[in-house]
């Protein structure tokens, strides 16, 4: 008898030691999830505080590049210049109301998403190709394109008339690109049996070209215009065949999770389309602000009086009600961006020009 009553003492002792441990395992699962909780919200937070913290350092931090003839260079005076560097500027100009607020950090090709995804820019504009796989894969989501490109392919001048002659050619790209696979779907294609030889950097393609390593440069059509452009020999020393073989949509991008932030930079590049489709350039802007036009009293910011009264229009994006005035009367209207850039370089609008006169370019209504 004596024995049971020990062993009932001992299962119902065990019985406590479980318990406890159980609400103790039950203490610590709830606590692991309250952490994860904690985390996933803390991770929202940090992403959703990109417009915040750029206005409170009073900077973007804009990741491009510093040698693409048109789109970014570096000027004598250290000054960044060029296609993609106004559009770094723009955003500026929106959100802080200042384009010269800017901070341009040159990224090699291999670290344009890797700078983004550690927060060491807050927005990339180095013509960068918008691809499923980058969306998806890349922790990026990008913006209205702000430059409809292809890819295409520079020779020496006189050394070929078509890709189609390039039979066992030696194709030189750029490593890590969209260019690189596109090279060598097109040659299996047609049956051209390319080498494609892929190299770090841009200066060490030059490099091999003019050693006569490559017989054929592949890249976006705009970039081989501005290398041509540069070319130590001039640039009628090479030619860009008129085969075009891939469809390039270079996009601004920011990092996933931050749809404010996304929908900042993507309004304040749609101002650039909009105000060359009102007509409304950096030298006109003003003359502007007493149109009677309520749409173009809305784009600008301008009060507008109504019977039932006066309003500014604020689309609740974040951004100052005057940040498309901001940003004409400090950078330009996409036209203008263009003609300053691109066009001396021999590029022309093509599918970048308005809706109205045929392109691609169109913005959504600012109302």
């Amino acid at each position: 008898m004596k024995k049971s009553v020990a062993l009932v003492g001992a299962l119902a002792a065990m019985t406590l030691v479980l318990s406890a441990c159980a609400a103790a395992d039950d203490t610590e699962t709830a606590a692991t999830t309250t952490t994860e909780e904690t985390t996933a919200t803390e991770t929202v937070a940090v992403a959703g505080s990109v417009l915040e913290s750029v206005k409170e350092a009073g900077v973007v931090r804009c990741g491009t590049r510093d040698a693409l003839p048109g789109f970014a260079v570096l000027t004598e005076a250290g000054e960044h210049e060029g296609f993609d560097s106004d559009f770094c500027k723009a955003i500026a100009a929106a959100v802080l109301g200042d384009a010269t607020a800017v901070e341009m950090v040159d990224l090699e090709t291999a670290d344009r998403f890797t700078a983004l995804q550690n927060g060491s820019i807050d927005v990339l504009v180095r013509n960068t190709t918008w691809t499923a796989s980058r969306d998806g894969g890349e922790a990026a989501t990008f913006l209205q394109p702000n430059f409809y490109d292809g890819q295409g392919m520079m020779v020496a001048a006189g050394s070929y008339a078509s890709v189609d002659d390039m039979n066992g050619a030696v194709v030189c790209v750029a490593k890590g690109t969209t260019t690189e696979g596109n090279a060598a779907l097109e040659s299996s294609r047609l049956g051209l049996n390319w080498e494609v030889r892929s190299f770090d950097e841009t200066d060490l393609i030059l490099e091999a070209f003019i050693a006569g390593q490559c017989d054929g440069w592949s890249s976006d059509v705009s970039q081989l215009t501005g290398f041509r452009s540069a070319y130590p020999d001039g640039a009628d020393a090479l030619e860009i065949l008129p085969e075009v073989f891939s469809k390039e949509p270079l996009a601004p991008a920011v990092l996933d999770g931050d749809t404010q932030w996304a929908q900042v930079v993507n309004w304040a590049i749609l101002a650039t389309i909009q105000a060359e489709e009102f007509g409304i350039t950096s030298a006109n802007v003003d003359d502007f602000l007493t149109s009677e036009d309520v749409s173009i009293q809305r784009f600008l910011g301008v009060e507008i009086v109504t019977d039932d009264g006066s309003a500014v229009l604020d689309p609740g994006l974040g951004l100052p009600t005057d940040f498309a005035y901001q940003v004409v009367k400090q950078v330009g209207n996409y036209g203008e961006i263009f003609e300053a850039h691109l066009t001396p370089l021999g590029l022309e609008r093509g599918v970048n020009a308005l809706w109205t006169n045929g392109g691609l370019l169109y913005a959504p209504p600012f109302r």
